[in-house]
């Protein structure tokens, strides 16, 4: 833990604590939580040099392949393996709600909450030369975080980025994007994505200040006004017009065409995050009460949470899979919205996730839930379920 260690929990978090049935001791086990990387793909070889660089050894972490562990104080930012794109900073629950969606070679797959990036970047480690990764989010600072993650591990070539309102997103997977409009269209200029490149036309970048300008006072709504800022070359975006692009289909045409996979990483309180937890000793203990104790906010993040889940699954197709998790352990933020998931979508079923036998974690109050915490998983707090949609 950076600054004071076992500085004090002030009065009103305990009470939140305890309104919620959380033990307080589990962040006093913070100190003892290792930091977690994941190396590259094929990028192995780092972990020697990595050794000798921090003086210390990276510890296997048996039931997350390719993640490893390292002392709690450890900084890797200034490691060789860091700064050439071949270790990734990600905590191991994190990763296991990664795993748990099992995305595999072709799957097209969309990640509802995706800043700042860590998740996203596992899922196209994953995918192979088939497929599509779609990541939104609602802030375009944090998502051009992703930009510049995809940049920096030279992983962008399937991915797209949308900055939108995860609520009402409604983009459709690129394998499903047709050319008739333009096929159709002989006798005007059609303009069509081309490559994309970070230095675009000066009228180009002109329009998209004006169209940010005027975004300013209203936030973004699904798919009124999403804006694509990064895309790669085998996303299935070059060549599109807008319109092909940001088609729309109805709710019965996504059970077929809908995406594969989707992570709903929701927006929480963060009050699971040890790490976050313990930042609020060096900005101030009071601003404790805005971001995390207000009940309004709380009320407020707990029917966003909700409608992100309602929204991930609606573009979800039949026989694909959501994980649903945040890094809350409130019963309120995890399993009151599951429970009320279920009971509006017939179509919903939970399901076990097979390789959760072997991780460190413990059911949630939902069958076939899942909990991390520190004192139980040696990680930060997670809460993971994992869906199935079935047709009627």
């Amino acid at each position: 833990m950076d600054g004071a260690p076992g500085a004090p929990l002030p009065r009103e978090f305990l009470d939140f604590l305890g309104e919620n049935g959380l033990d307080p001791s589990i962040y006093a086990a913070g100190d003892c939580v290792p930091r977690y990387v994941r190396v590259k793909p094929g990028g192995e070889s780092c972990l020697r040099e990595l050794e000798g660089e921090l003086a210390c050894e990276p510890e296997t972490v048996d039931w997350l392949p390719g993640f490893y562990s390292l002392p709690p104080r450890v900084q890797i930012a200034g490691t060789r393996a860091y700064r050439e794109g071949k270790l990734y900073g990600i905590d191991a629950a994190s990763g296991a709600a990664v795993s748990a969606l099992s995305v595999s070679e072709g799957d097209h797959v969309l990640d509802l909450c995706a800043a700042p990036g860590a998740k996203l970047c596992m899922m196209l480690d994953a995918l192979g030369d088939l497929g599509s990764v779609t990541g939104v989010d609602v802030s375009e600072h944090r998502l051009a975080a992703c930009r510049t993650m995809l940049q920096k591990y030279a992983i962008g070539d399937r991915c797209r980025l949308f900055v939108a309102d995860g609520t009402m997103f409604s983009v459709i997977p690129a394998r499903v994007h047709s050319y008739k409009s333009c096929e159709s269209m002989t006798n005007e200029e059609v303009q069509t994505f081309q490559e994309w490149t970070s230095r675009r036309p000066w009228k180009e970048r002109k329009r998209a200040a004006r169209a940010r300008q005027s975004a300013t006072s209203k936030p973004r709504l699904g798919f009124e006004n999403p804006e694509i800022i990064f895309y790669g070359k085998h996303s299935g975006v070059i060549g599109l017009t807008k319109d092909d692009l940001y088609r729309t289909v109805s709710d019965n045409e996504l059970l077929n065409c809908g995406y594969d996979k989707v992570l709903v990483d929701a927006e929480c309180t963060h009050d699971g995050s040890i790490r976050h937890i313990q930042k609020f000793e060096q900005w101030g203990w009071e601003t404790l009460q805005q971001r995390v104790l207000n009940a309004e906010r709380t009320d407020n993040l707990t029917l966003l949470q909700l409608k992100l889940l309602i929204n991930g699954f609606r573009l979800l197709k039949v026989g694909g899979t959501l994980v649903y998790s945040t890094c809350s352990l409130t019963v309120a933020q995890n399993e009151d919205v599951v429970e009320r998931f279920i009971k509006e979508n017939a179509t919903a079923v939970l399901q076990e996730i097979d390789a959760a036998a072997s991780w460190p974690c413990k059911s949630g109050r939902i069958p076939k839930t899942l909990r991390f915490d520190p004192s139980t998983s040696q990680t930060s707090g997670l809460f993971v379920a994992k869906f199935t949609k079935v047709s009627l």
